[in-house]
C-alpha cells in the first residue's frame, strides 16, 4: 500500500472535470487502488476520496464518515426531498470551505471491491460525503454548487 498524489484544481482542474468510467475488472489492480486510496485519505485526514482525485478515471470512491466504506460503480437511486445546508471542503480544493445544499439522506447502489452488489441508505454527514464523492465521478466539484447566501 502507498499514498498517492492528490490532484488539485490549481494543478489540473481539467482532469478533475472528466467523467469517470465504470469498473469492469474486479482484480488486484482495483484492490491496490482502493488500498492506496485508504492510505492517502488517512494521510490527508479527509472524509472521502474518489479515484479521479488520485489520477484514475474509474467510478470508485471511499468514505470514512460512518465506518470505512468502498463504493465501486455507485449510483444514487433515491434522495430525500428535504435538504440541508452543509459546510464542505475538498482535498482537491485545498484550504477552501463553502456552504452547499445536500439531501438529508440518500440511497446508493454500488459494488464492493469483489463485485458484490449492495444497496444502502445513508444519512447526515455520510449522505453528504456520498453526494460529494459521486459528483467527482461526473466531473463536478462542490464549488459548482456553492450557496450564495
Amino acid at each position: 500500500m502507498a499514498t498517492r498524489k492528490i490532484i488539485t484544481i490549481d494543478e489540473d482542474e481539467s482532469f478533475l472535470r472528466k467523467t469517470s468510467k465504470p469498473v469492469e475488472k474486479f482484480d488486484e489492480s482495483l484492490h491496490t487502488l482502493l488500498d492506496d486510496m485508504w492510505d492517502t485519505l488517512k494521510k490527508y485526514n479527509g472524509a472521502g476520496l474518489s479515484a479521479v482525485q488520485v489520477g484514475v478515471l474509474k467510478r470508485v470512491f471511499i468514505t470514512a464518515t460512518d465506518g470505512n466504506k468502498e463504493y465501486v460503480n455507485p449510483k444514487i437511486v433515491e434522495v430525500s426531498k428535504r435538504r440541508k445546508k452543509c459546510t464542505e471542503g475538498c482535498l482537491s480544493v485545498p484550504k477552501k470551505y463553502d456552504k452547499v445544499m445536500r439531501p438529508v439522506w440518500v440511497t446508493v447502489t454500488a459494488q464492493d471491491r469483489n463485485g458484490k452488489v449492495f444497496t444502502e441508505t445513508v444519512e447526515g454527514y455520510s449522505a453528504q460525503a456520498v453526494c460529494h464523492e459521486s459528483d467527482h465521478l461526473d466531473g463536478k466539484l462542490y464549488i459548482d454548487i456553492v450557496e450564495k447566501n
